[in-house]
C-alpha cells in the first residue's frame, strides 16, 4: 500500500480519547476540506465496561459519524503500553504512512498512566519518524522518513493552561455524536448493574460540555476546545495568525 498523505492524524491511547478530547476540532478541520486519520494505539481491552468487539464496533461507528479519511487500531496493551523499540517504531510506521502534517496526541500530564506513555511514545515517534536511518516498512514496502511540522497536546481529565483555543462554535454539537458511539461507556437512564466509572458517572458528559463552553469564554465563542504545544509556534505570516476581517 503506498503512502496515503493526510492533514491531520490523531493519536489517542484508547478508542474514545481523540472523540472526547478534540473530535469538535477535528470535525472542524474536516469541514475546512483537509483530511483527518485517526490512530487507536490499543483496543481498549482492559477498560471497565464493553468487550473488545464492542470497542472495535463503537470505534467504527464514531469515525462514520466523523467522516475520517480512516481510522486504524493498533495493539500496544492496554494498561501495557511501553515505549520500547518495537512499539517506537510501529508507530513511526503509522506517521510515515499517512505523512501528516498535524499529529495529535494525549498530553503528558494525566491521571491514567496510558495517556502518558502514550504521550511521550508518539512524541518521540514524531521525531524519529525524520530520520532515514531509522528503517520501518509498511506491508513489506521501506518507508521514506517523515516528520510532521505541528504537533498538539488535546485536554483529557487534567485542566491546563491552553496555548491555544480552536473556536469549535459550529462542530460541537456534531461532535457529541461522534462520542456517544461509545454508548458502553457513558450513562444511560435505566441502567443498573453495571458498575460506576470516571467517565460512567451522569455528570460526566455535561462536564465536558461545560469545559467547552468555558473554553469558548476565553476567545468570546461559544465552544472551545484547549491544546498545548511541546515548542514555540513559529509565525511566518503575521496576518494570516491574526486576520483583520
Amino acid at each position: 500500500m503506498n503512502a496515503q498523505q493526510v492533514y491531520a492524524l490523531a493519536f489517542g491511547a484508547h478508542p474514545d480519547d481523540v472523540e472526547l478530547s478534540c473530535g469538535a476540532t477535528l470535525l472542524k478541520i474536516i469541514q475546512e476540506g483537509r483530511s483527518v486519520t485517526v490512530c487507536d494505539l490499543t483496543r481498549g481491552e482492559m477498560g471497565t465496561l464493553g468487550t473488545e468487539e464492542t470497542r472495535e464496533a463503537e470505534a467504527r461507528a464514531a469515525s462514520e459519524a466523523m467522516g475520517y479519511s480512516a481510522r486504524l487500531g493498533l495493539d500496544l496493551g492496554d494498561s501495557r503500553i511501553r515505549n520500547d523499540r518495537d512499539a517506537l517504531e510501529e508507530v513511526v510506521s503509522v506517521i510515515r504512512h499517512f505523512r501528516p502534517h498535524v499529529v495529535f496526541a494525549n498530553p503528558p500530564d494525566e491521571r491514567h498512566p496510558d495517556h502518558m506513555k502514550s504521550s511521550r511514545l508518539v512524541y518521540d515517534a514524531v521525531y524519529y519518524a525524520g530520520l532515514k536511518k531509522i528503517h520501518t516498512t509498511w506491508k513489506g514496502t521501506r518507508q521514506t522518513p517523515h516528520r510532521p511540522a505541528h504537533m498538539l497536546y488535546y485536554m483529557q481529565y487534567r485542566h491546563f493552561e491552553p496555548s491555544l483555543i480552536v473556536d469549535v462554535t459550529n462542530t460541537f454539537e456534531q461532535s457529541r455524536k461522534g462520542i456517544l458511539a461509545f454508548s458502553s461507556q457513558f450513562y444511560r437512564e435505566g441502567d443498573t448493574g453495571e458498575p460506576e466509572t470516571m467517565i460512567r458517572r451522569k455528570e460526566f458528559l455535561s462536564g465536558l460540555e461545560a469545559r467547552a463552553r468555558y473554553l469558548g469564554e476565553q476567545i468570546g465563542a461559544h465552544y472551545g476546545e484547549g491544546f498545548t504545544l511541546p515548542r514555540p509556534l513559529g509565525v511566518g505570516t503575521f496576518g494570516a495568525l491574526f486576520p483583520d476581517a
